[in-house]
């Protein structure tokens, strides 16, 4: 009888270690994924993503192929532009490099995506 007696112990200790896991488990998951500091190569890299995507560059959530969308693509580049315009003078040098750069790559692409030879994009 000492071993049932012992037995029932264990259990009871498993599963009160396995309760005790599982709330931490459920702690953890609450807690929101810490987010990267805003900044303004993110925002500008965020607005770059979109003109990709509406390039056709990447694909969907299922794999599928998104087909380009000139328009769509036009208007992101314009909200750089827009970017670019409002803070003229404000931008540190590293800033305002990377704003040219990607507005330079993205009108290149974006001529010859409507002239209809567009290079192939980068999968992200």
């Amino acid at each position: 009888m000492a071993d049932d007696e012992k037995k029932i112990i264990v259990d009871d200790d498993w599963k009160a270690q396995a309760q005790k896991e599982k709330e931490e488990l459920a702690r953890e998951t609450a807690q929101p994924e810490a987010l990267p500091d805003a900044s303004f190569a993110e925002l500008v890299n965020i607005i770059a993503a979109q003109a990709i995507m509406a390039m056709g560059g990447m694909t969907g959530p299922g794999g599928e192929r998104i087909p380009p969308n000139v328009e769509v693509t036009k208007h992101y580049i314009d909200m750089l532009q827009v970017l670019d315009d409002k803070t003229r003078g404000n931008l540190s040098d590293e800033e305002k490099r990377l704003l040219d750069q990607v507005l330079y790559e993205l009108r290149m692409r974006y001529v010859q995506m409507a002239g209809g030879a567009a290079p192939p994009m980068p999968q992200a």
